[in-house]
C-alpha cells in the first residue's frame, strides 16, 4: 500500500521566479507555433486563437494586436473569481504571447511543408498554452480550456456552443484558404488539444488538503462559496488557542486559489497537501515547475 506524499505549498521567491520563467517560456513557445509555423501556411485552428489568425489574415493586421484585443476582456470579466497574483500571471502570459507574435511576424516560415508546420505549430501551441496554465498564466480562454480539458469537459449546452464556433473557425478557414489547408488545420488543432493535455497532465488529480488554523469556520464558509468545495472540520480549535483543522480536497490547479482564501483569513495557518499515488518522473519533472 502506497504511502501518501505530503507538501507544504510553495511560497518562496524562488518557485516565484520559477513559475514566471515558465509562463514567459510558454508565451514565446506559443508564439513560434502561431507565426513561424501556422500562419504562414494560413492554418487555422478553433478558439480564440483560430478566430485571431482568420481575422490576421482578412485585415493583414498582426495577429498578437487580435490576440491581445480578444483575450483581455476574459481576463478582466474574471478578475473577480480570481486572485491578484493568479491575475497578474495571467496578464504575464498574454503579454509573453503577444509581444513573442509581434516579434517574430517578419520571420519566415521554418518549413516550407504544411503537414510538417502543422505537427510541428500544433504541438509548439498546445504545449505552451498548457506550460502557461500549468504554471498559472493563462491566455484568454485557455484557463476554461484548461478546467475542461482536466474535470472532464463542459455541460452539454456549453460543449455544443464550443463545437459550433470551433467549427465555424476552421470551415471559414477552409472556404477562405482551401480545403486542403482545413485538413491540415483539423491536425494541428487535435496536436495543439493533445498538447495541452499532456502540459496539464495530474492537475486533474484530486489531493488531500489540510488546514490548521484558529479561523476554521470562516474558511469553510469561503471555500465552498468560492471553490464549491467543502471542507469537514476534523478538530475545532479550542479556547485556549490550539486551532483547529480542516480537510478537503482540491486539483493542483485549485492550490494558488485555496491558499489566497486561506491567508486571507489566517496568515499564520497551515496547510498541507497529500497525493495518494507517487509521482512518475514525468510527474516529478511537472511538478518542479509548478
Amino acid at each position: 500500500m502506497n504511502q501518501p506524499l505530503g507538501h507544504e505549498l510553495p511560497a518562496s521567491g524562488r518557485t516565484r521566479l520559477i513559475r514566471i520563467l515558465c509562463v514567459i517560456c510558454g508565451g514565446l513557445l506559443a508564439a513560434v507555433g502561431l507565426e513561424l509555423f501556422l500562419m504562414p501556411h494560413k492554418l487555422v485552428l478553433g478558439g480564440i486563437a483560430g478566430l485571431s489568425a482568420l481575422l490576421a489574415h482578412l485585415t493583414e493586421m498582426r495577429l498578437g494586436l487580435f490576440l491581445f484585443l480578444f483575450n483581455l476582456p476574459f481576463i478582466l470579466l474574471s478578475r473577480r473569481q480570481i486572485n491578484l497574483r493568479f491575475a497578474l500571471y495571467t496578464l504575464l502570459g498574454l503579454f509573453c504571447l503577444t509581444i513573442g507574435s509581434l516579434a517574430l511576424h517578419h520571420f519566415p516560415a521554418v518549413s516550407a511543408d504544411p503537414l510538417i508546420a502543422a505537427v510541428a505549430g500544433g504541438l509548439c501551441l498546445g504545449l505552451g498554452i498548457g506550460i502557461m496554465i500549468r504554471s498559472g498564466g493563462l491566455s484568454g480562454n485557455a484557463r476554461e480550456q484548461g478546467f475542461l480539458l482536466t474535470d472532464g469537459g463542459p455541460a452539454k449546452s456549453a460543449e455544443v456552443v464550443i463545437m459550433l464556433f470551433n467549427c465555424s473557425i476552421l470551415l471559414a478557414g477552409g472556404m477562405l484558404f482551401g480545403w486542403d489547408q482545413a485538413m491540415y488545420s483539423i491536425i494541428a488543432y487535435l496536436l495543439a488539444f493533445e498538447g495541452v493535455r499532456f502540459s496539464l497532465r495530474g492537475l486533474s488529480r484530486s489531493r488531500a488538503v489540510w488546514i490548521t488554523s484558529s479561523h476554521c469556520e470562516e474558511i469553510r464558509k469561503a471555500l465552498q462559496h468560492s471553490l464549491k468545495r467543502d471542507a469537514k472540520l476534523i478538530r475545532p480549535g479550542n479556547k485556549n488557542g490550539q486551532p483547529g483543522v480542516l480537510f478537503c480536497l482540491a486539483s493542483k490547479l485549485e492550490e494558488d486559489a485555496l491558499t489566497s482564501i486561506v491567508r486571507s483569513f489566517d496568515q499564520n495557518s497551515k496547510i498541507t497537501v497529500t497525493s495518494n499515488q507517487p509521482d512518475s518522473i514525468a510527474d516529478w519533472v511537472r511538478r518542479k515547475i509548478s
